[in-house]
């Protein structure tokens, strides 16, 4: 049976590994810091909300001009792009 003693640390935080593997891997071995995380996604939404409200006011900002058909006749229109 194998003794408590080879179980110290679960995960690789208790591995043998190189100096290289953790400086190019350090997610994997330091602990999770729970303020940088809630920091971090209270900035991710905020930037995706931000993000969001640019859209829907772009949308709501585009320009009308007047544009006559072909057979004479005046109108409103939306400004498009070519990519629309």
């Amino acid at each position: 049976m194998a003794s408590i003693s080879n179980y110290r640390t679960p995960g690789l935080r208790g591995a043998r590994t190189t100096t290289l593997f953790r400086a190019v891997n350090p997610e994997l071995f330091i602990k999770p810091n729970k303020v940088v995380m809630g920091f971090g996604l209270i900035t991710i939404t905020l930037c995706v909300c931000y993000l969001g409200y640019m859209h829907a006011t772009k949308e709501n900002q585009q320009q009308l001009y007047e544009a006559i058909d072909s057979e004479g006749e005046r109108y409103m229109r939306r400004k498009t792009s070519k990519w629309d």
